[in-house]
């Protein structure tokens, strides 16, 4: 008799790790989506950085417009895979102060794009979370023009 209520009130272990997994699953799956949709946060970044930097290349040459830049910028972000909504760069001409009294005249590109998660979103919104929809990526990149020096 002592032998068959052993039996039955002995614990058991079998089921245990399904369990487990039901519950750091969704983490886990958050987690890979994170660092998905981070790295093409990154990459995107990079795109505009770059999109930003040739701008500024075409700005700073004699006898190029606004619209130079702006149509430079938009093939750079077209050719690697980004779509162009609107007018995505804004152009600024300044100018720079250097230690010595000296005044430089630069000019500043500034590329906006709106960059989507794609998974990041869906899978935060099964586990309670909220708000992973986009982010606004911004990067801009700063030359001096090839006019003289400005007298300070």
């Amino acid at each position: 008799m002592a032998q068959i209520t052993r039996r039955v009130f002995k614990s058991s272990d079998r089921g245990a790790e399904l369990i487990e997994l039901a519950l750091v699953l969704p983490i886990l799956l958050l987690v890979f989506a994170a660092i998905i949709d981070f790295g093409f946060l990154f990459q995107r970044y990079e795109v505009l950085t770059n999109a930003a930097r040739e701008g500024a290349r075409v700005g700073v040459l004699d006898g190029y417009l606004e619209a130079d830049v702006d149509a430079r910028v938009a093939a750079y972000l077209t050719s690697a895979g980004l779509t162009v909504t609107g007018d995505p760069t804004t152009l600024t001409t300044s100018n720079l102060a250097l230690t010595g009294g000296k005044t430089i005249q630069v000019i500043t590109v500034t590329v906006v794009y709106p960059a989507q998660f794609v998974n990041l979103g869906s899978i935060a919104g099964m586990v309670g979370g909220g708000g992973w929809g986009s982010v606004t990526l911004r990067a801009s990149s700063t030359m001096r023009t090839v006019v003289q020096d400005v007298a300070g």
